[in-house]
C-alpha cells in the first residue's frame, strides 16, 4: 500500500471522528490547527471522507453553546458540502436516531469507552463496515476498540510518519 491512501481503492476511505471538525470550527489556536486544515483539505480533494450521523449530532451539540438556531440549521443542511464528506446514515430532519439493539453499546462498554464513542463505532460498524481506517486525535480513545487502523490527521498527509503509538502495534 503505497503511501496508505490509494485514491479509488477501499483503503482510501476514512472515518472521521468529530474532534477533527470541532477543531476546524472552533479552536483556531489549536496546536493540531494547521495539520488538521491541511488533513481536512486532502479529504475535501479526494472525496474518501466518511462520518457518521452521531458525529454530525455530536458536532451540533458541541457548537450550540456557540452558534444561533439559523447558524445551527445551516451548519446541519451544509456540513456534507463544506467537508466533501458522506454522512450515513444520512442526515434529515425527519430521520430516526438509527436504531441497535443496546447490547451492540454494552460490547463496546465492557472495553472501557464514552457513550459517544461507543454509539459513533456502533452506528459505523453498522452502516461504515467497508471502512477500515479512523482518522482522530484521540487514537488512545478507540485502540482495542475499532477493528482497523487508527491514524491521526498528521500521519494521513504524511503517511511516511511513525508515531510511538504505532510502533507499539
Amino acid at each position: 500500500m503505497a503511501g496508505g491512501n490509494r485514491v479509488g481503492s477501499q483503503e482510501a476511505l476514512i472515518l472521521i471522528d468529530t474532534n477533527i471538525f470541532v477543531i476546524d470550527l472552533r479552536y483556531k489556536r489549536d496546536v493540531n490547527y494547521n495539520s488538521n486544515l491541511s488533513f481536512l483539505e486532502a479529504v475535501r480533494q479526494r472525496g474518501t471522507g466518511f462520518t457518521t450521523l452521531i458525529n454530525l449530532l455530536e458536532l451540533c451539540g458541541i457548537l450550540s453553546f456557540n452558534l444561533n438556531e439559523k447558524q445551527l440549521l445551516h451548519l446541519w443542511r451544509y456540513f456534507q458540502d463544506r467537508y466533501k464528506v458522506t454522512v450515513l446514515p444520512p442526515a434529515h430532519m425527519a430521520s430516526d436516531f438509527p436504531d441497535f439493539p443496546i447490547g451492540d453499546l454494552f460490547k463496546y462498554f465492557e472495553k472501557k469507552i464514552a457513550l459517544g464513542d461507543a454509539l459513533m463505532l456502533t452506528v459505523a460498524e453498522k452502516h461504515l463496515s467497508f471502512i477500515s481506517t479512523l482518522v482522530t486525535w484521540d487514537k488512545d480513545h478507540f485502540t482495542d476498540k475499532f477493528a482497523g487502523r487508527i491514524i491521526t490527521p498528521h500521519e494521513y498527509i504524511n503517511p511516511n510518519f511513525q508515531s510511538d503509538h504505532d510502533s507499539n502495534s
